[in-house]
């Protein structure tokens, strides 16, 4: 079977368009082939005609997310007069929207991509993290807006990065028995201190699922009982003496442990 020809026509980046056909793509066997071509950042009439004029030979389907009504209007008056089937993704919803609302839409290009400060917030946080993930550098300690602290498997990293990506620095230290504390620790306010801790019967069994993923053998401190219980024994001192605020993650998503923690800081 011949491959049908798609034109996507955006004044933006046209992603939109492509995940949309991507999509319906899916629904139809292997045998049903497309040839996409994407013509992106369209903003003008020039640029726009001869795009319409290729269509128009290679009988193509036209998918667009043009924003600015002029052009668009161009592009439906353009197939109508070829016969051409165009699917228009955005003025159907942009109209309702436009007529409940009693508010003119801003046809501005891409504003679904633009990179706002909320968005680099957001990045550099995320490097904050990985910066500052496992107690690679306690300077950061002091500079995080939430501090985690908890033995190993306690979800320290996982919880740093999503809430990394709401925006908050986050620092972890794992605490180990016999391992001394760094002296920026004691300097942290109380109130951006995290312990996190679970039943020792359930960190057990977390940590021996590790080391069979891991083709360890059970045999270790990392999953002895009496070990386990001292490092928790332990990390439950230190909680104590930051007076640090305390979960029990056990049986709760990363999700639901993140969202405890925004609430308490």
């Amino acid at each position: 079977m011949t491959a049908i020809p798609i034109f996507i026509i955006s004044d933006s980046i046209g992603e939109t368009a492509r995940t949309v056909i991507a999509a319906v793509n899916a629904q139809f066997p292997a045998s049903v082939t497309l040839k996409i071509q994407r013509f992106p950042f369209i903003t003008d009439q020039k640029t726009l005609t001869p795009i319409l004029q290729d269509a128009h030979q290679e009988q193509a389907i036209i998918v667009s997310t043009l924003v600015n009504h002029t052009l668009q209007e161009t592009v439906t008056q353009f197939c109508q007069a070829k016969h051409l089937t165009l699917i228009d993704l955005l003025s159907p919803l942009t109209t309702a929207i436009s007529e409940r609302s009693q508010t003119a839409s801003l046809e501005t290009p891409g504003s679904l991509r633009k990179l706002d400060e909320h968005y680099f917030h957001r990045i550099s946080a995320m490097e904050f993290a990985v910066r500052y993930d496992d107690g690679q550098d306690p300077r950061g300690l002091l500079e995080a807006d939430i501090v985690l602290l908890g033995v190993s498997r306690t979800s320290k990293t996982p919880l740093s990065m999503y809430l990394a990506n709401q925006n908050y620095r986050v620092a972890n230290l794992p605490l180990i028995p016999n391992v001394p504390l760094p002296k920026e620790l004691f300097k942290v306010p109380a109130h951006k201190i995290i312990g996190l801790t679970m039943p020792l019967s359930t960190l057990l069994k977390i940590r021996q699922e590790r080391l069979a993923t891991l083709g360890l053998p059970q045999t270790t401190n990392y999953s002895n009982m009496t070990t386990v219980g001292d490092e928790l024994a332990y990390a439950n001192q230190i909680f104590e003496q930051l007076n640090a605020t305390t979960i029990n993650v056990a049986d709760r998503s990363i999700e639901e442990t993140a969202s405890l923690i925004q609430t308490l800081i």
